[in-house]
């Protein structure tokens, strides 16, 4: 859809709710009249003509609504009158009647946008006969497949797609430490493969496993058993797991990061053992419960061990008898510095920052082995802890293993030498980098894997040689906590306020649809005027520690 048409069709759609609150509030015509285009031009330029269901268009509606107001009412109108914006209790009240009509106005706007959606016209299904293209995972990289494949089908590809997931959502991870820390809902970091879809199918199951001879996938999908789904063309796209090194303990007691569980749980374990803390007695317990490990000193276990500090310091006021005591937060990395994504200077300031805050380090060292009651490093340290969060190693799918030797060795094109129809990308293959090496397995890179993969296998149906994969990175940031990162960004070294702020906005831009940008941006909203959640998920969640993690 073109962008002029996309606008087009959010101002129809506003048409039926900025008549109805004209009628009801009877605002001044013209003014009204351009606030109507510009919002429907805002929620045709997020939504265009994407189908959603009544429930979402109505809540996402309502939700443009209430911003438009705090940003239109409260804000940009008192400051074109050369008034200073304010946004007490006493002003919003005084401007309830413009938040009604507001929310009205964004819910009956979402409403016609179902409405006109609905009334396109459903591609017909594609034909048995076609060539099968099935894509194996529901990450970045196998969601970012499926979708330009799904794309490319709408466009006259003549081939049939399938994405099959163990899960139903495609899960936003670079914001698993948000959930932890709980500055973002988890429901808000995921979104629904289906909803993105209109000419591929998704299989919800599990591949256990593949024939690459015969091309056939096995996939056990619950009380159907298992079902064979034949292929023409197959990706690869299953991620990593968890990878405790068989260490002893680690496998029991860590908690690991790759799923909303996994995120939930620490976040549990972390209130949790703030709760026991304030009732235990001893001294000694008292000092493990409220001492927090994080093994690994890249971005993930930087982020995870700034952010987890921000939250026990958040709300540690809330617990009379931990007053005057103060929790250990310690990472444990087996590099001499932290970050070595990044250049020594960043590295050596995000060092600078978290030991500032009290936050220990361990550089050189590893877990060799953990116990519910405390941890051991290579060195031969026992520091006392029940909670051990766990960052410092992945390995790829066990799928893999079945088809060859891991890692997955692949072309630049992705394709599996020797192979044929076979496809790998993503946190499960290595990739090489014509510049040299490999390329990381990052987000950034597994998206752009997903879609020049899928480039590939449309330019091989269509007769043409697939191209090797190119792309440089656009720059990496981490945050510090504290309203604090740092990063680069273009070859220029950011940190600091700003550097906070575009990380933020990064990853804002990233999420995968519009209602998730905007529940997460009122998460972090709220964030800043309320203090954080410490509801706990269940009885059950005080110090849990998972079951035994089952690798793949």
């Amino acid at each position: 859809m073109t962008l002029l048409r996309r606008i087009l069709f959010g101002i129809i759609a506003a048409l039926p709710g900025g008549a109805i609150v004209a009628a009801v509030n009877d605002p001044p015509w013209l003014p009204w009249a351009a606030h109507t285009a510009v919002l429907g031009a805002v929620f045709g330029l997020l939504f265009g003509e994407r189908r959603q269901s009544n429930g979402s268009a109505f809540s996402v509606g309502l939700l443009i609504g209430l911003l438009d107001w705090v940003t239109w009412t409260l804000t940009l109108a008192p400051a074109l009158e050369g008034r200073t914006p304010s946004w007490t209790i006493a002003v919003a009240v005084s401007r309830f009647p413009e938040l009604v009509g507001a929310a009205l106005f964004g819910a009956i706007t979402g409403l016609a946008l179902h409405a006109l959606s609905s009334l396109r016209p459903t591609a017909p299904a594609p034909a048995r006969a076609k060539p099968h293209v099935v894509i194996v995972g529901g990450g970045f990289g196998g969601v970012g497949a499926a979708r330009e494949l799904d794309r490319l089908v709408g466009r006259g590809l003549d081939a049939h797609v399938t994405l099959i997931s163990d899960s139903n959502f495609l899960l936003f991870t670079p914001l698993l430490v948000g959930v932890a820390s709980s500055t973002v809902e988890a429901r808000h970091v995921s979104a629904p493969v289906r909803a993105g879809l209109e000419n591929a199918s998704f299989l919800h199951g599990r591949v256990v496993s593949v024939d690459a001879q015969t091309r056939n996938a096995y996939v056990s999908a619950g009380k159907e058993g298992t079902l064979r789904v034949p292929y023409d063309h197959l990706v690869l796209a299953v991620g990593a797991v968890p990878h405790f090194f068989d260490l002893p303990g680690v496998g029991e007691h860590a908690f690991p990061m790759k799923s909303v569980e996994d995120a939930t749980r620490l976040r549990d374990q972390v209130l949790g053992a703030l709760e026991r803390a304030d009732l235990e007695p001893d001294p000694a317990e008292q000092a493990r419960l409220l001492t927090f490990v994080v093994a690994g000193g890249g971005f993930a276990g930087t982020e995870l061990v700034a952010e987890l500090f921000d939250l026990v310091h958040d709300v540690l006021h809330l617990y009379p008898r931990l007053h005057g005591l103060r929790p250990r937060f310690l990472i444990v990395h087996a590099g001499e510095r932290l970050l070595p994504e990044l250049s020594p200077k960043l590295g050596l300031y995000a060092q600078r920052k978290l030991g500032g805050r009290g936050i220990e380090f361990r550089l050189g060292a590893r877990v060799s082995r953990a116990s519910a009651e405390d941890i051991t490093l290579n060195s031969g340290e026992t520091i006392p802890t029940r909670t051990l969060a766990w960052t410092a190693g992945n390995r790829p799918h066990p799928l893999v293993g079945q088809i060859m030797q891991p890692p997955l060795a692949v072309e630049a094109t992705m394709q599996v030498p020797g192979m044929p129809g076979l496809w790998a990308l993503g946190d499960c293959a290595r990739i090489p980098d014509l510049g040299g090496g490999f390329h990381p397995p990052t987000a950034q890179h597994a998206i752009r894997e997903g879609k020049a993969v899928a480039k590939n296998i449309a330019a091989v149906l269509r007769g043409r040689r697939p191209v090797p994969f190119r792309f440089g990175g656009l720059g990496v940031l981490v945050s510090l906590g504290h309203r604090t990162a740092a990063g680069e960004v273009g070859g220029r070294q950011v940190s600091g306020l700003f550097a906070w702020i575009l990380w933020r906005s990064v990853y804002l831009s990233k999420l995968p649809t519009a209602e998730k940008r905007l529940r997460v941006l009122a998460d972090w909203t709220l964030d800043l005027v309320f203090p954080r959640d410490i509801a706990l998920s269940g009885a059950s969640a005080v110090l849990h520690r998972p079951d035994r993690f089952v690798e793949g």
